[in-house]
């Protein structure tokens, strides 16, 4: 792949010339397409990995939550894992303003795939639903200028948007008939191109990384590369931020795709390894755990108690007796005494009282 540079590209002025998909260079490099093979056995893998559990859907509210909350805090808006769950799960009204853009977001990524099954398509609407999810108002395409992205160490500009709400709205029709396009390309490789170009067109006013990060999830379940939203991307982005920005602004300013691609197809295959490393320690502890319980509480012990307790590291009365496992009273005497045998323990938060599944958490912190 030969990069030429982006003549027509100038920080401060609005990029309206951005190219569109695809680029008219060579992509498919002997570099990348050797890496398409390893992201794509590990996304393979992975898929794989959660098919083979009793209960397939058991661990997606996690992975969503810690996507949620590390896709925000690229963004700066910063939580922390624990206050996260907590939060999700009590009556208690939520006043931390990051914990609820965190939640937001995770309902935005929830409703998009709800849309995406009902309706197979990736459109300019449901990217503005998406965005009016996460920022909870009625946001829409930019339609004023001055939008600029700045170095937040420097405060220079490093890219200007395209300007224009006229405009935007092509360059996003553009990009959706890429996506739905029959062009051959591997659809992980598309995925990346995708990615950078939303991000480059920069609709919206705020909430672009979030929605275009969303959008991943939601091309790679329309590609059916991903059965069930159980991928943790931004974790990736997070340990690797600079070289995330800096990619980006190589395709801008170089048109150097193959770095970004590279980039990319590698946060597929580290996160998809991760994550069915991450879920196969899950699977052993709730074997492991679901065994002691029924040694040591029979009385206690089902298949679906097991399940609850593994659903989210903290839960209370009203999951399990949501789960049929008995009344309020019956079930809230099954969570102290497993507190008692060491398996959860207690917190008060506000007028509940949740149990926290501590091996569990571990292994999300991890």
């Amino acid at each position: 792949m030969k990069n030429k540079s982006n003549f027509s590209f100038k920080k401060d002025k609005p990029f309206n010339e951005l190219p569109a998909l695809p680029p008219k260079i060579t992509i498919e490099t002997n570099a990348i397409l050797k890496k398409v093979i390893d992201a794509s056995r590990a996304l393979s893998e992975l898929n794989g990995a959660i098919t083979n559990l009793p209960n397939p859907a058991l661990f997606i509210d996690t992975v969503n939550l810690q996507e949620a909350q590390a896709s925000s805090a690229i963004e700066n808006i910063i939580t922390t894992q624990d206050e996260l769950f907590k939060a999700t799960i009590t009556d208690k009204i939520i006043d931390n303003p990051a914990i609820k853009e965190v939640i937001h977001y995770k309902d935005a990524l929830w409703q998009a795939l709800k849309s995406l099954d009902k309706k197979p398509v990736l459109t300019t609407n449901l990217f503005i639903e998406i965005v009016q999810i996460i920022r909870k108002n009625q946001s829409g395409i930019r339609n004023v200028p001055g939008t600029q992205l700045k170095n937040p160490s420097t405060g220079k500009v490093v890219y200007t948007p395209p300007e224009g709400e006229t405009l935007i709205r092509q360059k996003l029709k553009g990009l959706e008939d890429f996506i739905h396009a029959e062009d051959g390309f591997d659809p992980l490789i598309k995925m990346a191109l995708i990615h950078y170009q939303f991000e480059a067109i920069h609709p919206f006013f705020d909430g672009n990384g979030r929605t275009g990060r969303i959008l991943m999830v939601l091309y790679l379940r329309f590609s059916n590369l991903l059965k069930l939203p159980a991928l943790y991307l931004s974790r990736y982005i997070i340990e690797n931020k600079n070289d995330y920005y800096k990619n980006l602004r190589g395709v801008t300013e170089k048109c150097n795709w193959e770095s970004w691609i590279l980039y990319m197809l590698d946060m597929v295959e580290k996160s998809a390894k991760a994550d069915r490393q991450r879920i196969s320690q899950i699977a052993i502890i709730m074997d492991s755990m679901g065994n002691e319980i029924r040694n040591t509480l029979p009385k206690v012990y089902s298949k679906d108690l097991i399940e609850t307790l593994f659903r989210l590291p903290y839960t209370k009365r009203k999951f399990l007796a949501d789960a049929n496992l008995g009344n309020l009273k019956t079930v809230g005497n099954y969570l102290k005494e497993l507190e008692k045998a060491g398996f959860l323990k207690s917190e008060q938060v506000g007028k509940e009282k949740l149990y926290l599944n501590f091996k569990l958490m571990e292994i999300l912190k991890q």
